[in-house]
């Protein structure tokens, strides 16, 4: 498939990274020369400086036979024109485009983006996204990262292990013994900063960081087995009233836990605005390293501090402070990955990385055929892949273990009818399953070619 990403930032970039090393031909615009050098350099990808909404530069890009244009700069408006011209100019036939602005995003206006007004096949609003992170975060506060598979009926779990938890040193082959009704699989396993797909013999050990999938209705008892109490959060403080901050807050009024809200922004203006637009929020106006207006805001009563703004640093020592002062649960958005790292000294639970949900959410849009979802796990390490069994592919009609599976790949969970089951060597996988499966990246393309499905538009 021949792709235009307009965009180098760390979304254009992120997808022309996994675009490219699954075979694709992919062309990156964007008017910072030194950006486009460092991904020619980096990547197996064609490399345009210039302005992306522009026939000219479309045309160099090779827009007259692309099958896919993804708009993904810092302006909503270049997003739009680009989309626009490439379906005007060049009728290139799949179009997607990143909007941030809520206005552009309003249900009243979806009417806007159609064929005859404007022609964008797929938004993506990365300040929802991470809303929608975060709000998963505060629903499972033990866990550091969570993500809904097979229609909700499944959920994919991060959890960090510590001593308290009971399966610590043991195989991972006797969890299915000793629970043996307990519908959870760990797939994968984050130990010294290195991620792998665990063997059956492997144990777990104090301090690894696992994902795991289990049905949605066990979901509570796999956190008590891994030694994890889910706190209830009623009383909340978010840093940072910006898009993401606001999309945050307004979600969390219309939750019907009834949140206690208080949010604390530094530039008055945004605090102000941010006032106006929600209803039940106190709004504070100062920084959130602030002792003090942490103290203000009740810091000592909160369940959860979000760090929501646009800085990494401000985030992780916002958190660092509230957590130091006691706070049970603080969350950062880090949008440097390279940083994650620093979570654990600084005692920080749990991250949001707004790149990771971006291009995931781009990727389950893009994928062709009977891939249904696609999650990126850490900086791209992984992902995870929902995708339905065809008549033709290779492993319908076979036994899990008969099937050509990658070493770095595992099943976590299957759907067959409305039935979430619990994946052993011996399950007859059959045409119309639906199966989540853990990749590493290498692995990635291995396991779509078990589904048969090729990366192309719909």
């Amino acid at each position: 498939m021949k792709v235009i990403i307009c965009g180098a930032g760390q979304v254009g970039g992120q997808l022309a990274r996994h675009l490219a090393s699954e075979g694709n031909e992919v062309t990156v615009v964007d008017q910072d020369a030194l950006l486009i050098r460092r991904l020619t350099d980096q990547l197996d990808v064609n490399g345009i400086v210039g302005f992306a909404s522009h026939p000219d530069i479309l045309e160099r890009s090779g827009a007259r036979d692309a099958d896919m244009i993804i708009a993904a700069t810092q302006s909503d408006e270049v997003n739009m024109v680009t989309c626009q011209v490439a379906h005007s100019v060049f009728s290139v036939p799949r179009k997607v485009a990143r909007l941030r602005s809520r206005s552009y995003l309003d249900a009243i206006y979806s009417d806007l983006y159609r064929r005859d007004h404007l022609p964008i096949d797929v938004v993506i609003s990365p300040e929802q996204e991470v809303a929608e992170a975060a709000l998963r975060r505060l629903a499972a506060p033990a866990a550091f990262d969570t993500e809904s598979f097979l229609g909700g009926k499944a959920q994919l779990v991060g959890l960090k292990i510590d001593a308290e938890c009971a399966v610590v040193n043991t195989p991972l082959r006797q969890l299915s013994e000793l629970f043996s009704t307990l519908r959870a699989v760990v797939v994968g396993v984050r130990r010294e900063e290195r991620l792998f797909a665990p063997e059956p013999e492997d144990q777990l050990f104090t301090g690894d960081e696992i994902y795991l999938f289990a049905a949605t209705e066990d979901v509570a008892r796999t956190m008590e087995i891994f030694g994890k109490q889910n706190r209830t959060t009623e009383r909340v403080i978010l840093i940072g009233g910006g898009n993401v901050g606001l999309t945050v807050a307004r979600a969390l009024e219309d939750s019907p836990r009834k949140i206690r809200l208080k949010l604390i922004e530094r530039d008055r203006e945004v605090a102000e605005r941010t006032a106006d637009a929600l209803n039940r929020t106190v709004v504070l106006h100062g920084d959130g390293m602030d002792i003090s207006l942490l103290e203000e805001a009740n810091l000592e009563q909160a369940d959860a501090v979000l760090a929501l703004t646009d800085d990494d640093k401000t985030n992780l020592l916002s958190c660092a402070r509230a957590k130091a002062e006691g706070c049970p649960l603080v969350i950062t958005l880090i949008n440097d990955p390279s940083l994650t790292p620093l979570m654990q000294p600084l005692g920080i639970d749990a991250h949001i990385n707004p790149r990771a949900t971006t291009v995931s959410s781009i990727l389950r849009h893009i994928r062709h055929g009977r891939i249904q979802a696609v999650y990126s796990i850490g900086d791209a390490e992984a992902e995870v892949i929902e995708a339905q069994v065809l008549g033709t592919s290779p492993i319908a009609g076979r036994r899990l273990r008969e099937a050509d599976w990658p070493e770095g790949a595992l099943v976590g969970a299957i759907l067959k009818g409305d039935k979430v089951i619990v994946p052993r060597g011996d399950t007859m996988i059959e045409e119309g399953d639906t199966l989540t499966v853990f990749a590493l990246r290498s692995d990635v393309a291995a396991v779509e070619k078990l589904f048969q499905v090729s990366i192309d538009f719909f």
